[in-house]
């Protein structure tokens, strides 16, 4: 296999060659886009709302603690750093970059469509979660919850095809919703929070390194679709500060502030006695101690706060199918997509989300980890979209994708034996990451790479 560049006269896939990079003029600092963005995605009240789970009462309030800071570091230098600055070096969004590493024809399934198809689990994530707010706010039964998960889906797919303007202005003030109500919650709880002790002896257990493993395996599993999405965000910064500081306070200091705070209103409450060793939601302990009317207009706000962040992964999904799968109306494939969003929601498999963010983790831990290996062994720059199927991205994806889900393939083992076998590696999309990282660079100098097509209006900053 060829690692010269294909001359002129080799046509470019029709989606290559009509990108163009995002001009300088439309960038802006990173305080206006990068760092609001992320911190947004982290103000989400389903990635913070369950951080005490299997952590805090496992392995402590020190452990988790210092599992949220290595988690937030990881996500900022290793997920998210080498997308974003390609991003910006570039100009050109993921489905063009990840054309380096899996190839001009491999590009458009990964990460192409795989982006895309991905949006949906997240869309079905964000209906059980906002539906089940609602119905407790109402008081509501089953039924309510089934009805309201339908809607939210439907009602999200459609702004996010046709309506994305009208959500995309309020979108920036929404996030002071969960930001208030954790603020409420450390005012009640947090003064409490360092008194808390575990039931258990988590030095005998061995549960404060289970706890570390297992809030930075969730963290950067959920980080994982939002890591190579740092390509699109680095379109729109002006150099690499831009980059670095967006990640520094949109990512870094967004998850110290989110995920900490949760942990230390759940363990303040514990501490208080306001609430049981069985209770891991930190809005179950805001419950216990605010006046109901006042409780159920945060299980209100709460969801509010969240649907944009459906109407954009709809959007996302469509633009990103419209890419690979231009003959086909968008309307019919992101139809489809929001029936499988339905399906994971009401079915109460969206609900599981340590299941969910390590299945995402899985998926983009290698992505993330080849695409950085690419960009380092290239002299920091873009080598340009390979012809083809590029096989170093493929294999190493492949096989980190394998490493990544070794948990969730070993918890099937009460129904499937065999499984049992298999370990569950801890943090597990960090180690799917690294695999992905070693073997594509191992590949790379092996050979095993596709020649690089000659691309005339790229660029490189």
């Amino acid at each position: 296999m060829s690692t010269q560049t294909i001359p002129a006269s080799s046509p470019l896939p029709d989606y290559l060659a009509s990108a163009t990079p995002n001009p300088m003029a439309n960038r802006a600092p990173w305080y206006k886009n990068t760092a609001p963005t992320f911190a947004g995605i982290f103000l989400w009240f389903i990635f913070w709302n369950e951080m005490s789970k299997n952590t805090l009462g496992v392995g402590g309030l020190m452990a988790s603690l210092a599992g949220i800071a290595v988690g937030a570091l990881i996500c900022h230098f290793l997920f998210y750093l080498s997308p974003g600055l390609l991003g910006m070096k570039t100009g050109m969004p993921l489905y063009v970059v990840g054309t380096s590493t899996f190839g001009s024809t491999g590009g458009l399934i990964m990460p192409g469509f795989l982006m895309g198809a991905l949006q949906f689990g997240w869309l079905g994530v964000n209906a059980y979660g906002s539906a089940q707010a609602l119905r407790e706010a109402f008081a509501g039964d089953e039924t309510m919850f089934y009805i309201l998960a339908v809607l939210w889906a439907v009602a999200a797919a459609f702004v996010g095809l046709k309506g994305i303007q009208y959500v995309a202005g309020i979108a920036t003030y929404l996030p002071i919703i969960p930001l208030a109500v954790l603020l409420i919650g450390l005012y009640y709880f947090g003064a409490s929070a360092f008194s808390y002790t575990p039931k258990v002896d988590v030095t005998a257990a061995g549960g404060a390194q289970a706890a570390f493993f297992g809030i930075i395996g969730a963290i950067v599993g959920f980080f994982g679709t939002a890591g190579a999405a740092g390509v699109d965000f680095g379109t729109n910064s002006r150099d690499a500060r831009d980059v670095k500081m967006g990640g520094v306070v949109g990512v870094i200091i967004a998850i110290l502030i989110t995920a900490s705070a949760s942990l230390l209103i759940v363990a303040g409450a514990r501490a208080s006695g306001a609430i049981g060793e069985d209770i891991v939601l930190a809005t179950d302990a805001l419950k216990a101690k605010l006046p109901t009317n006042l409780y159920r207009a945060i299980m209100i706000g709460l969801p509010i706060a969240a649907f944009p962040s459906a109407c954009f992964s709809s959007f996302i999904a469509a633009n990103s199918f419209k890419t690979v799968m231009p003959r086909i109306n968008p309307v019919i494939s992101v139809g489809v997509g929001t029936v499988v969003s339905i399906i994971l929601a009401v079915s109460g498999y969206a609900g599981q989300l340590a299941s969910v963010f390590g299945i995402i983790g899985a998926s983009f831990g290698p992505i993330c980890g080849a695409m950085t290996a690419d960009y380092l062994l290239n002299g920091r720059r873009w080598s340009g979209p390979r012809a083809g199927f590029n096989p170093a991205g493929w294999v190493s994806w492949a096989v980190g994708f394998l490493v990544g889900v070794t948990p969730q393939l070993n918890a099937l083992g009460d129904r499937f034996p065999a499984l049992a076998s298999i370990p569950a590696i801890p943090a597990a999309p960090v180690a799917a990451y690294v695999v992905g990282f070693v073997l594509y660079a191992l590949l790379y100098k092996a050979g095993l790479k596709t020649a690089v097509l000659h691309m005339p209006q790229r660029i490189d900053v």
